[in-house]
């Protein structure tokens, strides 16, 4: 039998003679559960946002991006059309053009991309699903375009509105003195949807078809600036730009879609490690109740622990008891916080008891790595509690 541990389990269940004791106790445990429970909690809000977040990125971005290294544009010819149609993997791709440009309408005026893509790019991305108002772009209508929500409020643009096209504007290319009245070439637009995603992309994006924006860059019909593409797997994603980058060679480049948003990921794993961070802080300044309440039985317990030394149990063991005490007392708090918490994120999921607009629940993700890191972020800890608080025990106490 674990002597130790079964004088710890006694200690631990048992209510002390003296109240005080009994009390501090109950409040270094509703601390720990406190405080388990507010770590899972920000932890799976966390996750939630990410998931939520990112889902914007899988609708806009591709899995794989091919550009030039150097320089807009590129013809896509027979030897790249065979790569990628040879290529294991790959689902669809898409040859799209994205460009700065300035728009008018109505004398109001916005800078912003144009962004022509071809008909696979729904099978690449899904912008179409996006679409609220009016719909995606259709043969039927050539010079139709797609603009987003934060430039359909900026200059007033309608959908279908005849009367007025979308004026779409671009610098000609060349060096030396250039006529100003002659500066920009041109087309006029049909505004035939608005699409909304997020408001960075609201405000940045307007499609129109590729053979359109190939003509207002004066660009050759197999002329683009870039290849989306879709994979089967993501998990053999590296695999294949692997492939392709030996194929086309080092003048093209090939990122990811985490890659085209390098920033917004580091951002969100920075918000997350820095809120882990604060609440394991939290977790500390809770646990230090934890230390007080052992030091408190240490002392309330003085004259039994000079009981134990006297027949025969060694100072080591009699801090192993604390030491077992304040783990068990943490594991405790640990298995109630953690249990409340996942039924919480559970019924979030469920019944969306917190909202961040009417029709949008705050997101929450259960995840295993999650549970794994409060786990092992409370046991750590308590156990370092629990090895300060016995060090208290020395020989002078017992004897």
């Amino acid at each position: 039998m674990n002597f130790p541990l079964y004088i710890a389990k006694r200690y631990l269940f048992s209510k002390s003679s003296n109240n005080t004791i009994n009390i501090i106790t109950l409040i270094a445990t509703i601390g720990v559960i406190v405080g388990t429970l507010a770590l899972f909690i920000v932890l799976s809000g966390f996750s939630g946002l990410r998931t939520f977040s990112v889902s914007f990125l899988n609708t806009s971005d591709p899995d794989i991006k091919i550009s030039l290294a150097k320089g807009k544009s590129f013809l896509f010819n027979e030897k790249i059309k065979n790569i990628l149609n040879n290529q294991s993997g790959i689902v669809s791709y898409s040859k799209v053009i994205e460009e700065r440009a300035f728009f008018d309408f109505n004398d109001r005026t916005h800078i912003a991309y144009i962004k022509g893509v071809d008909t696979n790019y729904t099978y690449v991305n899904r912008m179409d699903t996006t679409v609220y108002t009016g719909t995606w772009l259709d043969k039927k209508i050539p010079n139709g375009s797609v603009v987003g929500n934060g430039i359909s409020n900026l200059l007033s643009v309608g959908v279908f509105d005849f009367l007025e096209p979308l004026k779409i504007y671009v610098p000609k290319p060349g060096s030396g003195y250039i006529d100003p009245k002659n500066a920009f070439n041109k087309i006029n637009t049909q505004p035939i949807g608005v699409f909304s995603l997020t408001e960075e992309i609201d405000k940045k994006f307007t499609f129109t078809s590729l053979e359109l924006a190939q003509d207002l860059l004066n660009y050759t019909p197999n002329q683009i600036s870039a290849i989306e593409l879709k994979v089967n797997n993501i998990n053999e994603r590296e695999k294949i730009i692997s492939e392709l980058q030996t194929k086309l060679g080092s003048q093209f480049n090939l990122k990811t879609r985490e890659q085209l948003n390098a920033v917004f990921y580091k951002m969100l794993n920075t918000e997350n490690l820095v809120s882990y961070l604060v609440f394991t802080l939290i977790l500390i300044i809770a646990l230090f109740n934890v230390i007080g309440a052992i030091i408190m039985m240490i002392l309330d317990k003085r004259d039994n622990l000079k009981t134990l030394y006297s027949l025969g149990t060694t100072v080591k063991d009699i801090k192993r008891v604390f030491i077992y005490q304040g783990f068990l007392l943490s594991l405790f708090g640990l298995f109630i916080g953690l249990s409340i918490g996942i039924l919480l994120v559970l019924l979030q999921k469920k019944y969306h008891f917190f909202m961040i607009t009417q029709h949008l629940a705050y997101p929450v993700e259960l995840t295993f790595s999650n549970i794994i890191a409060v786990i092992f972020t409370i046991i750590i800890l308590g156990y370092l509690a629990a090895k300060i608080a016995s060090s208290r025990i020395t020989q002078k106490l017992v004897e």
